[in-house]
């Protein structure tokens, strides 16, 4: 769902603000586009279902139950699928939320982002703090351990003392999942320009590792278990759906500017596809009347290529890459004799970053931390 009420000062990404949606034109389209994927990837059985965005909860629960209803006519739905929606707290009352849990959500990520009003503000959010925390509420009673909370820290004139208090603020309110994610600057954005102009100064870095050094101690300490670079949960409350980007399944993306990864059995493929969808909706939306689908790019993933997204997105989780899903993609070539040998991976362990053991190939705690700095020199000995 692309479109937003406003931009936020940080975001870049494919969003809109348009005057009006016409959200029965975008309903059937979307109904008509995971039809034609779902039949193109010839996949049997659905695990998760993620509606992102832009602004999802501003879409009606008539056009989640419609999209939904669709990937189960062309696919087995089980009951035990989990259905996320983003959710922002400014459109986000009760009498939706149970909309949409009606239509059949059943886990909720809302874009908290800060629990600082000042902050808010600076980042150009719709809501306040206290709007923030009713919508956890509200959440919370409609999806029970089912709710996740977003966060960002290393914002202009953020000190690790106003993070840490945030972070408890956050404790107090949040249900089983937080995702923290440090505040990036993206060309073309209202934030980066005050930076890069002068006006705002970010942390600096040796501030940034110890802001997040202190929400990962804070967090596992409060219960949650560090699974992924910037994903807690506790209670086992992880989000399945992540965790199938992480561990490199297949995904269909559906919508403007969606990005897949699957194999078009249904046309004859078997190989994997990289797939990314029109970005500009009234376009895509042409598209998907004209031939059924708007996929303006599709690229078959070679088996380096495929082994690198492994690579790089497994490391992300505690878990790793495990020998058997390396096996999956490489049964020629195992995790040990890859990186078992003597090059950069060794290396790396004798340096406390990185373990290979019987599980598979996964980073230290330490490691975990700094992992964009470890992936160079991991590629490079794969690529050899």
């Amino acid at each position: 769902w692309p479109y937003c009420r406003k931009r936020c000062s940080y975001c870049n990404f494919n969003t809109y603000v348009v005057p009006a949606v016409d959200e029965a034109a975008v309903r059937a389209c979307l109904v008509q586009e995971a039809r034609t994927l779902l039949r193109l990837s010839q996949v049997q059985s659905i695990t998760s279902v993620f509606f992102g965005g832009g602004t999802p909860s501003l879409a009606s629960p008539h056009t989640v139950a419609a999209v939904l209803e669709a990937v189960a006519g062309a696919a087995h739905l089980p009951t035990s699928a989990e259905v996320t929606l983003e959710a922002n707290p400014s459109s986000t009352d009760t009498a939706r939320l149970a909309g949409f849990r009606a239509a059949g959500i059943n886990r909720l990520s809302i874009g908290v982002q800060s629990l600082d009003d000042a902050e808010l503000w600076l980042l150009g959010r719709e809501h306040t703090a206290a709007e923030a925390q009713k919508a956890v509420e509200a959440a919370r009673g409609l999806f029970p351990g089912r709710t996740s909370i977003d966060l960002l820290f290393g914002l202009p004139g953020q000190t690790l003392d106003s993070w840490a208090q945030g972070l408890e603020a956050a404790l107090g309110l949040c249900d089983d999942h937080i995702s923290l994610y440090q505040l990036t600057l993206e060309r073309g954005t209202v934030l980066a320009a005050q930076v890069w102009g002068g006006t705002l100064s970010l942390p600096p870095q040796d501030l940034l590792a110890d802001m997040y050094q202190t929400a990962r101690t804070v967090l596992v300490a409060a219960g949650f278990r560090h699974y992924e670079v910037s994903n807690f949960a506790r209670k086992g409350a992880l989000s399945n759906h992540n965790l199938s980007y992480w561990r490199a399944d297949q995904y269909i993306g559906v919508g403007p500017g969606a990005h897949g990864r699957f194999v078009p059995r249904g046309e004859g493929g078997c190989s994997r596809e990289a797939r990314v969808q029109t970005l500009e909706p009234v376009t895509w939306m042409r598209e998907v009347q004209s031939q059924g689908h708007g996929t303006r790019s599709r690229v078959v993933l070679s088996p380096l290529e495929q082994l690198e997204e492994l690579l790089t997105l497994g490391l992300r989780t505690d878990e790793g890459v495990t020998h058997e899903r390396w096996g999956q993609f490489s049964p020629q070539l195992s995790l040990q004799a890859v990186f078992g040998v003597p090059g950069e991976a060794q290396a790396l362990q004798e340096q406390g970053w990185l373990l290979l053991d019987g599980s598979g190939l996964r980073c230290t705690w330490a490691g975990l931390a700094v992992l964009d700095s470890l992936l160079p020199d991991l590629l490079c000995q794969l690529q050899r």
